[in-house]
């Protein structure tokens, strides 16, 4: 299996310039972890204007790449490993079956973390088979590292996600910043939650704003509302 009708390296970046991909990922487990459900969250999220896709491992790739034939797809697999502190795309295997699945784009974990495989020979088995390749970094630093090593584009989306501290709620706007000053194609990814930080994402110099749970982890933003609701409650008969 290939990728979409766009023939061209050039053609794909030129297709998610200045859109939004749907990062579409259930909850592990959860009550949409299904492969017709992603196919319908990934076909709605077209349907309303997503340039682009983000999905989690290589059968399911395969299932919405059948369903969407001319959407690019950013393909990733994610693996909870005892000896690396990594999750995203840190096996060769990985990176060949979301190639032979339909993936445009293979993401790689770009951070300067312990790995079982080099990012740079992890990229150019992603451009064997002709995909591009994404570095999920958190740095400046690794950027630079990631861009020398083969990255086609840069994604700022292990920013405070890699460290002890908290997770910020806010996305890092600075690592954006700096990252949009390079020679490479950028996708602003992590807490980019409303359309208020999509729309700052590419004033700041993205060229590509994806979205996750805000739109396709139900349960998460369900709560949300939820807790919203019951502090009120509180608040109002206290």
């Amino acid at each position: 299996m290939t990728g979409t009708a766009i023939d061209t390296k050039a053609g794909i970046l030129k297709a998610l310039q200045d859109g939004l991909i749907v990062s579409v990922q259930p909850i592990d487990g959860g009550a949409m972890d299904r492969d017709e459900v992603v196919v319908a969250m990934a076909s709605a999220a077209v349907d309303g204007g997503a340039q682009g896709l983000r999905i989690e491992g290589a059968s399911r790739l395969a299932a919405v790449r059948a369903a969407l034939p001319n959407t690019p797809i950013v393909g990733l697999v994610k693996r909870d490993f005892e000896e690396w502190p990594l999750r995203i795309t840190a096996l060769m295997e990985d990176v060949h079956a979301l190639a032979k699945a339909g993936a445009d784009i293979i993401a790689i974990d770009g951070t300067d973390r312990p790995r079982p495989y080099p990012f740079a020979e992890l990229a150019k088995a992603a451009h064997d088979h002709g995909c591009l390749v994404m570095a999920d970094l958190s740095t400046e630093q690794e950027a630079d590292n990631c861009l020398r090593d083969g990255a086609d584009i840069i994604g700022t989306t292990m920013s405070g996600y890699t460290g002890e501290a908290p997770t910020p709620e806010e996305p890092d706007f600075p690592l954006l910043e700096a990252v949009a000053k390079k020679d490479c194609f950028v996708i602003a990814e992590g807490r980019f939650s409303t359309p208020d930080l999509c729309r700052a994402a590419i004033e700041r110099g993205a060229d590509c704003v994806t979205v996750g749970s805000a739109l396709t982890r139900l349960e998460i933003m369900t709560q949300l509302f939820s807790n919203a609701v019951a502090a009120a409650r509180k608040d109002h008969r206290s």
